[in-house]
C-alpha cells in the first residue's frame, strides 16, 4: 500500500475543508470503500490535477477564502474555553464509527476538523497506542491543524502487521514526504507503542530532520506489570468484556482523588459530582465500544507486538539524534513512565522532558492536557530547521494568556498595581491609554528586584489593552545542561507561551520588522539581582544599543519606570557577602559559568552578570506603580542617538 500522501473519500464534504476539493472515484480495491463523516482517507499523493485546479482559482477568491479563514479562527479561539474538552468521550464516539467502516491494512486519515494551516505548516503524524485507533489525539484535532498538516495512522483491530512492517510503512511515508519537502521538520507524535515506532523510525533515518513527541513511550515495558499480564490472558478463556471495567480503573483515575483534588481547587463538589456521573455514564455506556477495540486476540497481538517494540526500540537508541520531546505521567498504572522519561532524557543527546504528575497512562486524552500548549511552552514548533523565536511564534489564544495570567494572580494581587502613561500631548493620565496600539514599539524601563515588575507590566498591558509585549529574555530560560544545576527550562515554559525571546540583536530586529510590542531590559540580571542600597539604579551600557535598531524601524519608544520594592522586600544578603563564604562563591562561579555570558566585552557592572541568589527580608506588601512616558518617535529622526531618556523616566 502506498501511504504518502491524501485522498479524500467520496462521502466527505468538501466545505468542511480550507478549500474545495473535487471528488474522487471509486478507490482502488483493498482501500476502504466508505468512510465516516469525520475523516478524510490518505492513501497516495494527491494528484497534479487538484494542484491546478487550486491555481485556477481567482485571487479574489482566494483573498475572500483568507478572510473567512481568519474570521473563522478568531472565532475558535473567542470559544475555546467555554468548550469543554472530553477526550475519552469523543475517542469512544468516532472510535465507535470507525469500527464500522474497519477492515484492510493500516493506512493514514486526516481529520476533517484539521484546517485553515498557516503557511508551509509542517507534517505531524500521529503513530497511535496499543489500541490502533489513530483517535489519541482526539481532543487536539482543532488546534494542530491550525498549524501542521496531521495525519493519524489507523491500524485496523483484525489487522496483525509485525512492528517491523510498521516501521517500514511510516518510513516510507516520512522519506517520500521529506523528498517533497525537504526543508520543512516531519513530526512524529507517538503514545505506549507508537513511541516505540516514532523512536525506531528516527534510528533509521537520521538523515531526515525529525521531532519527535513521545507520550509515555512503551520502552519500559520490560520492566512494567503489562508483561505480566499476557500469561494471564493467555489463560483467560472467552471475551475480555466483563474484565474491561477494571482496565479503566487503571488509567481513568481514582474517583475519589478527583472529587477531593477538585474541592481543593475550589470547585463546588455538586459540579464535581455531576461531571464524574457523565464519565461514568460514558464509560460504561462504551464498554461493547472498548471490547470491540481490544478483543482478547487482539490484546494479546498488541502485548507482544509492544514487548517487541520495546526491545527494538531500546537497542537503537544510540543512533537516535533527533530532537525529542517526552512527556510523561506521574500516575500511569501501565507502565513505570516517569522513569523512563528520565532514562531517555538521560540517553537521548537533543531531548527535552516534560513531567505531569497528576496523569495517568493516557495522557493525551486528558481534558486538562493541550499539545499545542504544550510546544508553544516549549518552543518545538518550528516550520525550519531551526526554530525562530518570530516566524515561528503562534501567538497565546486568549484562553491560554488567561491561564498565564491566573498562574501569576498571587503576584498581580500582592503587588496591585497602579499605572500612569501619558497621552501624546503630554498629558498623564490612569492607564494605560498612552500606550500606542499600533507597532513597532519598544519599551525601555530598569528592573527592580528579582524582576518582578515583569508580571503585573506583561498581564495588565494584554488584559486592559489586548496588547502582546514581547520580552527580551536571559537565554537561561531557554538552554539548560542535562547536568547543570540552573533552574529547569520547564519552570519558564509560560514565558515562552507570551512570546519571550532570548536576548540577541537578530531577534530584536526580527521583532520589531514584524511591527510587534518588544520590552527591553538594557540593565538585563545585573540590576534584577542587585546589591544593597541599589533599589532604583540603572545599569545600562553606555552604548544605547537599542536607539539605532529602533530608528531604523520608525519604532516608538516608550521609557517606563517602576516603585514599590522597597515595600516588597529589603536585600539583606547580597552577592558580596555570598562571595565571602567559599562555599556560597563556588556555586555562583559555577552557576554562572553554566549560563551564557552577556556583553562579555563590555566594560563596568552592566558586564557582571552573576548568578546568584539574594537573601531578602520580606515586608507586609505595599504595592507597585508603574509610569510610562511620553512615546519618543524615532522615525524621521535625524542623529536619533541625541535623544535623551532620562528626563522622559
Amino acid at each position: 500500500m502506498a501511504a504518502t500522501g491524501a485522498y479524500f473519500s467520496p462521502g466527505v464534504s468538501s466545505p468542511i475543508f480550507r478549500r474545495a476539493l473535487p471528488l474522487l472515484g471509486t478507490l482502488n480495491s483493498g482501500r476502504i470503500q466508505s468512510m465516516t463523516s469525520r475523516f478524510a482517507i490518505s492513501v497516495d499523493r494527491v494528484p497534479s490535477t487538484f494542484v491546478e485546479a487550486e491555481k485556477g482559482i481567482t485571487s479574489e477568491v482566494k483573498r475572500e477564502e483568507r478572510s473567512v479563514v481568519a474570521e473563522t479562527r478568531k472565532r475558535l479561539e473567542e470559544n475555546e474555553e467555554k468548550k469543554p474538552r472530553n477526550g475519552w468521550k469523543d475517542y469512544l464516539e468516532q472510535a465507535e464509527e470507525l469500527i464500522v467502516t474497519d477492515g484492510g491494512p493500516p493506512r493514514w486519515f486526516s481529520p476533517l476538523e484539521c484546517r485553515s494551516r498557516v503557511d508551509k505548516s509542517p507534517l505531524m503524524l500521529f503513530l497511535p497506542g496499543i489500541d490502533g485507533m489513530g483517535l489519541g489525539l482526539v481532543s487536539h484535532h482543532e488546534k494542530l491543524g491550525r498549524i501542521f498538516d496531521l495525519w493519524c495512522l489507523h491500524i485496523p483491530v483484525a489487522d496483525r502487521t509485525p512492528f517491523i512492517d510498521l516501521v517500514k510503512l511510516v518510513e516510507k511515508t516520512v522519506r517520500s514526504e521529506y523528498q517533497r519537502s525537504p526543508n520543512r521538520p516531519i513530526y512524529l507524535v507517538g503514545e505506549s507503542l507508537g513511541g516505540c515506532l516514532a523512536l525506531a523510525v528516527a534510528a533509521r533515518n537520521r538523515d531526515i530532520d525529525l521531532v519527535l513527541i513521545l507520550a509515555n513511550p512503551g520502552t519500559s515495558f520490560s520492566r512494567s506489570q503489562l508483561e505480566l499480564v499476557t500469561p494471564l490472558l493467555e489463560a483467560l478463556p472467552g471475551s475480555l468484556s466483563s474484565a474491561l471495567p477494571n482496565i479503566l480503573s487503571l488509567t481513568a483515575g481514582d474517583p475519589l482523588r478527583m472529587v477531593l483534588d477538585n474541592v481543593v481547587k475550589g470547585l463546588p463538589l455538586q459540579n464535581t459530582a455531576r461531571d464524574l456521573i457523565e464519565d461514568f455514564t460514558t464509560f460504561s455506556s462504551s464498554l461493547p465500544v472498548l471490547a470491540d477495540i481490544l478483543p482478547k486476540e487482539t490484546l494479546l497481538w498488541k502485548l507482544k507486538m509492544l514487548k517487541s517494540a520495546s526491545e527494538y526500540a531500546n537497542s537503537r537508541l544510540y543512533a537516535i539524534k533527533s530532537q525529542t520531546l517526552i512527556l510523561c505521567s506521574g500516575n500511569d498504572q501501565l507502565l513505570p513512565s516517569q522513569q523512563e522519561g528520565e532514562r531517555l532524557h538521560k540517553l537521548l543527546p537533543n531531548c527535552d522532558l516534560r513531567k505531569f504528575d497528576d496523569s495517568g497512562h493516557f495522557l493525551l486524552l486528558e481534558g486538562s492536557i493541550d499539545l499545542v500548549t504544550i510546544l508553544k511552552g516549549t518552543s518545538y514548533y518550528r516550520r525550519g530547521k531551526y526554530h525562530d523565536y518570530v516566524s515561528d511564534f503562534i501567538p497565546p489564544t486568549p484562553y491560554e494568556a488567561k491561564q498565564v495570567i491566573e498562574s501569576n494572580s498571587l503576584i498581580n494581587a500582592v503587588t496591585s498595581a497602579v499605572m500612569l502613561s501619558t497621552l501624546e500631548d503630554g498629558t498623564i493620565v490612569k492607564g494605560l491609554a498612552g500606550i500606542p496600539s499600533e507597532g513597532p514599539v519598544l519599551f525601555v524601563g530598569y528592573h527592580m528586584l528579582l524582576g518582578l515588575e515583569l508580571v503585573p507590566l506583561v498581564s495588565r498591558i494584554f488584559n486592559e489593552r489586548n496588547i502582546l509585549v514581547r520580552g527580551i529574555a536571559h537565554p537561561m530560560m531557554f538552554a539548560k545542561r542535562k547536568t547543570g544545576r540552573l533552574p529547569e527550562i520547564s519552570s519558564f515554559d509560560t514565558f515562552r507561551i507570551m512570546g519571550a525571546v532570548p536576548v540577541a540583536p537578530s531577534n530584536l530586529f526580527k521583532l520589531l520588522s514584524s511591527k510587534s510590542h518588544v520590552l527591553l531590559y538594557p540593565g538585563g540580571m545585573r540590576e534584577a539581582l542587585h546589591r544593597k542600597g541599589e533599589e532604583y539604579k540603572l545599569f545600562w551600557p553606555e552604548q544605547s544599543e537599542f536607539v539605532r535598531m529602533a530608528a531604523r524601524f520608525g519604532a516608538k519608544i516608550v521609557p517606563f519606570g517602576a516603585v514599590g520594592e522597597d515595600d516588597l522586600g529589603q536585600v539583606v544578603i547580597d552577592y558580596d557577602d555570598l562571595v565571602k563564604i567559599p562555599y556560597f562563591k563556588s556555586e555562583i562561579e559555577s552557576l554562572t559559568n553554566e549560563a551564557m555570558q552577556l556583553r562579555a566585552g563590555a566594560s563596568g557592572e552592566v558586564a557582571n552578570q552573576q548568578v546568584h541568589m539574594p537573601g531578602i527580608l520580606p515586608k507586609v506588601p505595599g504595592r507597585f506603580y508603574y509610569y510610562f512616558g511620553k512615546p519618543i518617535e524615532t522615525e524621521g529622526q535625524g542623529e536619533i542617538s541625541r535623544i535623551i531618556f532620562g528626563s522622559a523616566i
